[in-house]
């Protein structure tokens, strides 16, 4: 196949970006086109997250593209997530046993801009901005933009199109209503939406609380919380239902009743924000949501990549680390000379659709664990046993959210796989009493409970494997 081929790759968000930047570098002809301005020289944000949480899955695509250190320069670092109870006290839960495991927070407009810069050194890479893509005509290969600059439409073909344009993907929806092939489709909203908030820094510039870490205020069906930015604030983010429970977005209509709420359930985060009432009524409530479908691709002609794949909800981290890791698989598939796109796309997808799946599920579990289970005793114990576990036996014992997180060599699939039946296995046996963390445990005891635990996830593994067997 020549490399002189010519790809139109449709979203020059954060995927779509670095997708454009590997591929020029792999000496691809790339064009990219992007609805909104450019970031670097607009302000764009409006209400949508403007931080993320970046870990060892998306590193690895920055090492691909050779500019890790470029972007550890906006990074600050989170060994574990600040737990802010009702009564304003706090305790911080590492999110590893091992020092060198955390995740970072990072700008996601910084990032993006860096991406775009990085890719435009390229020749033989364009990226165009304020040209919206309205639809997609897969069998020619051909996409319809409108110019926002100039209002008038035109066609682009390639020998590829690469959607790249997130949760709302035009060309996912061309697939839809072209009714062409055989296209599954689901987009599944939780009854919660989110609304993002801010603590400014100090007037002397610094953090107003604890800078390394990702604060949470856990409140059974709903919770705050905080990532750090460079300049000394947090991007706050609430999540709540939009009608359920006594407060919730649909009541939360005048400044009175919003600082009614947050007296009663957040009141140490209340004394950080004196700017809340007017961040609330300036920002939008999104939904959150899940997208699946399949197939990604049209033979050899189009592909979905990123969210316009697979859009998951926030709660794992994991959705720009996820279409980063996109990037990386598809690299690999690249590599393997496979003689056609219509083969590459295909082996593309068969090998990531069940991990991006995955973490679409885990996604949504811990969206559970993170507003309730966090608080929980049980939970806390388990997360006590799991930081001395993987402590003390750094290479035996990973929990799931490590699994998932920090090893970036395992996919999220047998991550999600394994973890769940730990995650059981200890429970399980916590509650029967077969283990228990009550006291101080040696290094021998501490073993002996590994043993038992890796010996009941087994277990557990094995009787899903074979129940899996006995439903073929």
């Amino acid at each position: 196949m020549k490399k002189q081929q010519n790809i139109l790759i449709i979203g020059a968000g954060l995927c779509g970006s670095l997708l454009a930047l590997r591929l020029g570098q792999r000496g691809y002809n790339v064009s990219v086109y992007e609805m909104r301005p450019d970031l670097r020289k607009v302000d764009i944000s409006a209400g949508r997250s403007i931080n993320l949480a970046f870990s060892n899955r998306g590193n690895k695509a920055m090492k691909l593209v050779g500019i890790e250190e470029k972007v550890k320069a906006l990074c600050i670092p989170m060994n574990g997530r600040m737990i802010h109870d009702k009564e304003e006290r706090t305790f911080l839960s590492n999110y590893s046993g091992r020092d060198h495991e955390y995740i970072n927070s990072v700008s996601r407009g910084g990032l993006n801009a860096l991406l775009l810069d990085e890719a435009e050194k390229h020749k033989n890479v364009s990226i165009y901005f304020n040209k919206k893509c309205k639809s997609v005509d897969f069998k020619k290969t051909t996409a319809l933009f409108k110019d926002y600059e100039t209002k008038k439409e035109f066609v682009e073909d390639a020998d590829v199109i690469i959607a790249t344009d997130g949760a709302g993907s035009a060309m996912r929806k061309s697939y839809y209503l072209g009714k062409k092939f055989l296209f599954s489709f689901s987009q599944d909203y939780l009854t919660h939406g989110y609304k993002e908030l801010s603590i400014l820094p100090s007037k002397t510039g610094d953090f107003k609380t604890y800078k390394n870490a990702l604060h949470i205020w856990p409140r059974g069906s709903f919770m705050l919380i905080a990532l750090p930015n460079l300049d000394g604030s947090f991007t706050v983010t609430l999540f709540l239902s939009y009608d359920d429970g006594t407060y919730n977005f649909n009541n939360l209509t005048t400044p009175e009743i919003v600082t009614e709420f947050f007296q009663k359930e957040f009141p140490d985060a209340l004394q950080l924000m004196p700017n809340l009432i007017e961040d609330f009524f300036k920002n939008p409530t999104s939904p959150l949501g899940t997208v699946k479908c399949s197939p990604w691709h049209y033979k050899g002609n189009t592909l979905l990549m990123g969210d316009s794949a697979h859009a998951i909800v926030p709660f794992y981290g994991q959705g720009m680390n996820a279409s980063f890791e996109d990037v990386v698989e598809f690299d690999a598939v690249l590599d393997q000379n496979l003689g056609s796109w219509e083969t590459i796309f295909k082996t593309y997808e068969e090998t990531r659709k069940k991990d991006t799946d995955a973490i679409a599920d885990l996604a949504i579990d811990n969206f559970y664990e993170m507003r309730d289970h966090v608080a929980n005793p049980m939970f806390q114990e388990k997360r006590k046993l799991e930081m001395a576990l993987e402590q003390n036996f750094p290479e035996e014992y990973a929990s799931k959210y490590s699994l998932v997180t920090f090893n970036e060599n395992m996919g999220y699939h047998e991550a999600m796989t394994r973890g769940r039946a730990q995650d059981k296995a200890i429970l399980s046996m916590l509650a029967d009493k077969t283990i228990s963390t009550e006291l101080d445990l040696s290094k021998d005891e501490l073993k002996s409970i590994l043993k038992k635990v890796q010996q009941e996830t087994n277990n557990i593994l094995e009787d899903d494997r074979i129940a899996k067997t006995m439903h073929r």
